[in-house]
């Protein structure tokens, strides 16, 4: 899952970048309102945690403009504005969740967590395509009920395609959603990636379920 923070304290930022990565998300980190929207009209993420107290450009300025993104990311507010009233307003303004600081890392987590299922997963938790299945919970996958063993990178890219059927991903787009911003990947490494996942798809019996559209990317019909 591709995560985008938004704090304003260098410290906070660095270790909750540093705990969500280890924790599996793929993270940006953006240290004001300004640089936030810009990380936001450029890229693509599943999730946004967002400070309201925020330089150049507020937290509710930001959440309020995410409305006119083509996909919009879930956001878990995290503040230390503790008011009811606060939480109703980032609420009605579109956030998903809110946690008050000071917090426990280990709830941040289970939160974006559950986010992340909700938008295409909360009522897919299992996700098919023919002997092919993949359980989005614990992570596995399985080719007519025996396990397939797959890197979580492996693993990521699949349940992209799986979960967006029919759409295809330029290498492009996969490095924007498998890694971060600042990762040193080149696109060379996604034919890497899509040739080991094949590869091993293929042991398994299974040929051709990841499609090439030339000069467009990858799909799974």
């Amino acid at each position: 899952m591709k995560l985008l923070l938004v704090e304003d304290s260098e410290r906070l930022r660095s270790t909750l970048q540093h705990g969500l990565v280890a924790a599996g998300f793929v993270v940006d980190a953006a240290a004001d309102g300004v640089m936030a929207k810009g990380f936001l009209d450029t890229y693509e993420y599943d999730l946004v945690t967002l400070d309201l107290m925020l330089p150049r450009m507020d937290g509710m300025a930001v959440l309020r403009g995410l409305a006119r993104l083509r996909t919009r990311p879930r956001v878990l507010v995290l503040s230390a504005r503790d008011q009811v009233s606060d939480r109703i307003e980032a609420l009605n303004a579109g956030a998903d969740d809110y946690l008050v600081k000071p917090f426990s890392f280990d709830e941040l987590v289970a939160r974006l967590r559950a986010l992340a299922r909700r938008p295409e997963e909360a009522h897919m938790p299992i996700l098919e395509c023919g002997p092919l299945r993949i359980d989005t919970r614990s992570q596995s996958a399985f080719v007519a009920d025996e396990p397939l063993s797959l890197t979580p990178r492996e693993f990521a890219l699949l349940g992209l395609l799986m979960r967006h059927r029919g759409r295809v991903f330029s290498r492009h787009d996969i490095l924007e959603r498998l890694a971060g911003s600042d990762s040193t990947a080149s696109e060379g490494s996604v034919e890497v990636l899509v040739f080991g996942l094949r590869r091993k798809l293929s042991d398994a019996g299974l040929e051709d379920i990841v499609k090439t559209r030339r000069g467009a990317g990858y799909l799974i019909p």
